[in-house]
């Protein structure tokens, strides 16, 4: 099973021929510049469409601290996105509180956990729309 850096070169060298079909859902490379480093950081991410946009989830796995991409993103908003060979610049934003219920919906239908780790911390956990541009 691929996870992690690993997750990411494979998805990169095959343009997501390995690593996109992952675990009966889709995963991303979502590529954010370092808040503090200023050094490229990507991560495999679950993802779903909305629209034009694509959606993912700032979950941790239900940790008490968000992802670091997500801080980064929250420092800088501009992202790289690899969706299969379709690499492009993004803007990412996280859901608004009314656009969030039917989001978090969308998402949950595809990775059932989402809704375990909001239940292991107190912290709401976001749902990013990544928007390209």
């Amino acid at each position: 099973m691929l996870f992690g850096d690993e997750h990411v070169k494979r998805y990169e060298e095959t343009d997501g021929a390995e690593g996109h079909e992952w675990q009966g859902t889709t995963s991303l490379i979502l590529t954010t510049r370092g808040r503090k480093s200023g050094e490229e950081r990507k991560a495999a991410l679950i993802y779903q469409r909305d629209g034009d946009d694509l959606l993912v989830v700032a979950s941790r796995g239900g940790a008490p601290q968000p992802p670091a991409w997500f801080l980064n993103l929250e420092a800088d908003p501009e992202v790289g996105v690899q969706v299969e060979g379709d690499r492009f610049t993004a803007r990412a934003r996280t859901a608004t509180p009314e656009e969030k219920p039917g989001m978090w919906r969308k998402m949950t239908a595809v990775w059932p956990d989402y809704d375990t780790y909001q239940t292991k911390t107190d912290r709401e956990i976001p749902v990013v729309v990544l928007e390209r541009v």
